[in-house]
């Protein structure tokens, strides 16, 4: 695919803005979709032309989604129907809002005309800000070869399968171990600091050994800074994202004792007024 077609990228946020950057750079033209304005002026000096809504974007052959909730992309598509002509585009759906979601919404605008590939990522901030996302697409092989190219500047494509809904369950699993190492990383660091160790050193000490994990890495310089650290991933998404894994071991039948206690503590810092704060706070649920 050239890369002199249009891309309407829907969702410019922590995430959505850098891969949305890495398009640009790559001589892309791409038009951001955002309700919230103030993200606009950080769009444009990305290269990027920022509307408020999809119907105001120009007409594109791909359109890449970046929402953060079920009811999100479903309000997206309810717009893009009435609002715009979905046929032929290719719609490329790497938010994180689990498979039953993700078929509803390619049903309806396979419907219309569209081609829709399911492809979730795994990587972060850090890793969409370099273009080494690792993507899980799932659909038909010649809508995933569309746009192959196109990903590829984004990070590593895995395919998955030829379902739409298959990158979403994997991406179910990777969010389950995402929950899990989170809070486990602050539950550990909350016990350095019960035993009088200095958390810095123990956190360096640590990281590099067999105990150590991507998210302890990340997440835990972070968890010994204060509330006001830099959000790349919210306490919200978390509680999002932990409850789009129960509700999948829920409908499945799978046991997800792990899972259940992570999710209890990212309800937990939201009550407690962090909901917008970076999801590493999580470690202010521990006294």
């Amino acid at each position: 695919m050239s890369n002199q077609q249009g891309v309407t990228f829907v969702g410019i946020g922590a995430i959505g803005l850098p891969m949305a950057r890495q398009l640009a750079l790559n001589g892309y033209a791409v038009t951001g979709v955002d309700p919230i304005v103030s993200q606009h002026d950080r769009a444009r000096t990305a290269g990027i032309s920022p509307v408020a809504s999809i119907s105001g974007a120009p007409p594109a052959s791909t359109v890449i989604v970046m929402v953060a909730t079920p009811e999100q992309l479903d309000g997206l598509v309810t717009t893009a129907l009435e609002t715009t002509d979905v046929s032929e585009q290719c719609w490329v759906l790497m938010s994180t809002v689990g498979p039953d979601s993700v078929r509803s919404q390619a049903a309806r605008l396979e419907a219309r005309g569209a081609e829709v590939i399911d492809a979730p990522v795994t990587g972060g901030v850090a890793r969409a800000s370099t273009g080494s996302l690792t993507i899980f697409a799932a659909g038909n092989p010649s809508s995933v070869d569309r746009v192959g190219d196109l990903l590829s500047r984004l990070g590593t494509v895995r395919s998955v399968g030829s379902t739409v809904g298959e990158g979403q369950a994997i991406k179910v699993v990777n969010q389950h171990l995402c929950s899990v190492h989170i809070v486990a990383a602050a539950e550990a660091l909350s016990l350095a600091r019960s035993l009088g160790l200095d958390r810095a050193q123990v956190l360096d000490l640590i990281s590099s050994g067999a105990a150590g994990s991507w998210m302890l890495s990340d997440r835990g310089p972070r968890m010994l800074a204060g509330t006001d650290v830099d959000v790349t991933s919210t306490i919200n998404i978390f509680v999002k994202d932990s409850t789009l894994v129960a509700d999948a071991a829920r409908s499945s039948g799978a046991q997800t004792p792990l899972l259940d206690t992570a999710k209890q503590r990212y309800e937990q810092a939201a009550l407690m007024g962090l909901a917008v704060r970076d999801d590493s706070r999580v470690i202010e649920t521990y006294s």
